[in-house]
């Protein structure tokens, strides 16, 4: 089988197609025929070394597939459609950008009827992170305020999406302009974040921060608190240590929780991909928007990623698509 691998920790130009035996399953596993595969921003941080996976390996987080082999006989799964974010892809095992990966079979889920492959394939990450953040984590509850920083991100759209769900209003914050679901937009780079929160909220705050940059922006998430308000960190990109007033914290009773979205286990992560499932196939939630590629032109698009030059998901096709990319 094709499989991207890396032997060495590095930029997205370490990478290179590979032939290898295609995987055998043990009880218990599943064999599953990638037909789809996005690539994160975690997946050029697993390149990199940020999470010290073994070499060599095969990175990708996300994927949507058929199953082709279930060692158990009658189980059902065989010829099913698959999709998902394997629990330690690419850090711990082998990950989706390979025509075929090994999972266990209690790690399944059945893609939405109402997505293609390529969509299905986008999903994962960003919108695990979202659900684990917003209804897990923070309860969000209707009427609810929320502020995401970095809501034109992938995990920041998604948790629009979510938060709409919930019934919750919405105020996004970025330092880029772009089409945006949410309620209330803030561009950081032209208007000042605690002016623009007073205003949004007529001076009330936020019930509830996702902060997906962290780094200089934590404090001032923070400050937008009501008080008894919370706040979740899942990132700081720039830097790891940050500062804030913790006499302000603790007067204001702020609540603040950490989430690592790498810590769920392969069942956790299939219970999760039902919820979203059922959401996606009731009309709830939507596809972001993607652009594919044939998985042949895979270290360039991983190029493309790790310089930021695109807002959309970058999905990478297994069926045979002419290289180039076609929005979706």
């Amino acid at each position: 089988m094709k499989a991207l691998r890396f032997h060495q920790y590095g930029p997205p130009s370490v990478l290179s197609m590979e032939d290898l035996p295609s995987p055998s399953i043990a009880p218990g596993d599943a064999l599953i025929q990638v037909k789809a595969s996005s690539i994160n921003p975690s997946d050029i941080g697993i390149v990199a070394g940020r999470f010290k996976s073994p070499l060599p390996n095969t990175p990708g987080r996300d994927f949507a597939g058929v199953v082709v082999q279930d060692h158990v006989q009658g189980n059902g799964w065989e010829g099913k459609q698959v999709w998902g974010s394997g629990s330690g892809f690419g850090v711990t095992r082998p990950g989706a950008h390979a025509e075929f990966v090994v999972v266990p079979t209690m790690w399944l889920s059945e893609k939405p009827e109402t997505l293609t492959m390529e969509q299905a394939a986008a999903i994962g990450v960003p919108y695990l992170a979202a659900w684990q953040s917003l209804v897990e984590v923070g309860q969000l509850q209707p009427d609810e305020r929320i502020l995401i920083t970095g809501s034109n991100g992938a995990v920041g759209r998604a948790a629009t999406q979510l938060a709409h769900w919930r019934k919750a209003f919405v105020i996004g914050a970025d330092i880029t302009d772009a089409a945006t679901d949410a309620d209330v937009f803030i561009n950081l780079k032209q208007k000042d974040l605690q002016t623009e929160i007073h205003a949004a909220t007529q001076g009330k705050l936020v019930d509830l921060v996702l902060d997906t940059v962290g780094a200089s922006l934590f404090e001032s998430c923070l400050r937008a608190l009501r008080p008894g308000g919370r706040q979740i960190a899942i990132a700081s990109a720039a830097k790891a240590q940050v500062e804030f007033n913790l006499v302000d914290f603790y007067h204001n009773q702020s609540r603040l929780f950490g989430l690592d979205t790498m810590k769920g286990t392969g069942p956790e992560i299939a219970a999760r991909m039902d919820q979203l499932r059922r959401l996606f196939d009731t009309g709830s939630l939507h596809a972001p928007a993607i652009q594919i590629s044939d998985f042949a032109s895979a270290v360039e698009v991983y190029t493309s990623v790790a310089e930021r030059k695109t807002l959309e998901k970058q999905v990478l096709t297994m069926t045979g698509k002419p290289a180039g990319l076609e929005r979706v």
